[in-house]
């Protein structure tokens, strides 16, 4: 298997992650699970999809914020992802880093939810771009 092709196939597994996560988020959600679950799920789908793109990109992080940072200079201050897909995923990040890590610290629906549906376009925006700008061979789809 070449680079290339071990490349696709590593940006799709993290495009099914991304789509996990974000459906995972909408199941919790409309179960009325934990709202710090659902930020969780909804930050991680949006992080799979933005590691997705980084498998083309010539930079590497171990740190969250080191993968926000350069998506936003990369991507958002380029214009090739709208102002708006930067502040839902910074705001993703930071509801989950709450949720997470705060104590006694305690999610509204009205947080959560707008949030829950812009990752699913995000996600979707990501995916059309890698469609578009990558040429994934028909046969490596996980549809």
């Amino acid at each position: 298997m070449s680079t290339d092709e071990k490349q696709k196939l590593l940006a799709l597994h993290r495009l099914q992650q991304a789509t996990e996560s974000i459906e995972e988020a909408h199941y919790l959600f409309k179960g009325g699970k934990s709202l710090r679950s659902v930020a969780n799920r909804v930050y991680y789908g949006m992080f799979y999809a933005v590691l997705a793109l980084l498998i083309y990109e010539p930079y590497a992080s171990s740190k969250h914020s080191g993968v926000l940072a350069y998506f936003n200079k990369r991507f958002v201050k380029s214009k090739i992802f709208s102002e708006s897909m930067g502040r839902s995923l910074n705001k993703a990040f930071e509801l989950r880093q709450r949720g997470d890590y705060r104590e006694y610290f305690e999610l509204a629906n009205d947080q959560v939810e707008p949030l829950l549906n812009e990752a699913s376009q995000f996600v979707a925006s990501i995916r059309k771009y890698l469609d578009e700008n990558i040429g994934w061979k028909e046969d490596c789809r996980q549809d």
